[in-house]
């Protein structure tokens, strides 16, 4: 395990926009109390596709946030860890970002602007059939109805968008591509023009498997077919518009299975799985190219983030290696042992300094303390050693020791 070096957070006065009322450094005095820090903000990943033992099924991660998002003061994490088909859970201090903007974001192109509301246009394949249409059409009305979601306007793609998956052989990981990516981007930019929406959730129909294909998923084991493709439509419209997006695929009901796995159960209790993504869009925060006129106004940016929390084999990622050559404002990354995935990306092959813990109930320990200032080491029996001495610099070739320089 590399050594791990707990730096004091840097100063900063942009973690405050996940309470946007709430001054950023939070001073107040009384007989009984004494608060003066910033903020503290955890980024949460379980990448996409891979087969993640937690957070590879119908929202398993969710719990895993709700917790987390006790502890720290902003999470921001992704539709993968949030989303759960027909449920879903607002946490008020969690950021929904999107898988490509929150690459962006860690890389310090992008910024997070939280919001109150947006606007939240929606896009249907042409190749969904009529009833499955209507299905997804009443799960916005219900949002708009019963939760009072800003879903403002739906649009029909102009040309069915074909969407093909497979997995990729040499990383086990699922993907995919959609045929007519053109009829996609001119569905959202109709939208933005004539509804001005500013949050993008698409319904894409996806080919229908046979039940021995997603027999293992449903038992909970191997990995979810949709969801690399579902992640390359949501960053082809990321990258396209700047705005959140995500998506939600359309598919015939499957046959009722009397052995089904808890971590899969949630796709499986409704026609559509839209729900959870209306929910997340509804308050995502906007996502500001660094250095416009925008990124001083309410900000989060990449060098507020105190830690880092994923798989301990998926640390290949473009945003986790972006934090991690962070600098002096690099955040402490905790790499889980438990959730295991179909990738070999780990810390030690990729020469990264990490802490490694067994599972999230340690790693949750580990941020509570770093939260609190406290070494995480010390926590543990027998973990800190006695304090080391670095010689002072060499002077005319000769080095000399810390009392001498003091004497």
């Amino acid at each position: 395990m590399a050594s791990l070096t707990l730096n004091p957070p840097t100063p900063s006065l942009s973690l405050s926009r996940c309470f946007p009322k709430k001054p950023t450094i939070s001073c107040s005095f009384t007989s009984q109390s004494h608060k003066c820090k910033r903020e503290y903000t955890s980024v949460m990943i379980v990448p996409t596709g891979i087969g993640a033992a937690i957070g590879g099924f119908a929202g398993d991660a969710l719990p895993v946030a709700r917790a987390l998002s006790s502890v720290v003061d902003c999470l921001i994490t992704h539709p993968n860890v949030l989303n759960a088909a027909m449920l879903y859970w607002p946490m008020p201090n969690a950021l929904y970002v999107e898988g490509y903007a929150l690459d962006r974001f860690a890389e310090g192109l992008w910024a997070l602007q939280p919001v109150h509301q947006n606007r939240v246009g929606l896009v249907l394949d042409a190749g969904i059939e009529q009833e499955l249409q209507v299905r997804q059409l009443q799960v916005a009305d219900a949002a708009r109805a019963s939760l009072g979601l800003p879903v403002v306007e739906y649009i029909v793609t102009d040309t069915p968008l074909k969407v093909e998956k497979w997995v990729d052989p040499e990383t086990g990981q699922s993907t995919g591509r959609i045929k007519h990516p053109d009829s996609l981007l001119r569905a959202v930019q109709t939208l933005m023009n004539r509804s001005k929406v500013n949050a993008i959730a698409v319904v894409g129909r996806f080919p229908d498997d046979d039940t021995d294909d997603v027999d293992d998923y449903r038992q909970g084991m191997g990995i979810d077919l949709l969801a690399g493709v579902e992640a390359v439509i949501s960053h082809l419209v990321v990258k396209e518009f700047q705005i959140p997006c995500a998506h939600a695929p359309a598919l015939a009901p499957l046959t009722m299975s009397l052995s089904l796995s808890p971590k899969s159960a949630a796709e499986e209790i409704g026609y559509t799985f839209l729900p959870c993504v209306l929910a997340g869009l509804s308050n995502a925060p906007q996502y500001m190219v660094m250095h416009s006129e925008s990124t001083d106004k309410g900000c989060i940016v990449a060098r507020d983030v105190d830690s880092l929390i994923l798989p301990k084999d998926a640390c290949g990622g473009a945003g986790t290696l972006a934090f991690a050559r962070n600098g002096k404002n690099k955040p402490l990354i905790i790499a889980v042992e438990e959730n295991e995935t179909v990738l070999d990306d780990t810390a030690d092959k990729l020469g990264l300094e990490v802490l490694h813990v067994s599972n999230y109930w340690e790693a949750i320990g580990v941020i509570a303390a770093h939260k609190a200032g406290i070494d995480p080491y010390s926590l543990r029996r027998n973990k800190i050693l006695n304090i080391g001495c670095t010689p002072c610099m060499p002077v005319n070739g000769h080095s000399i020791s810390r009392e001498r320089a003091i004497s």
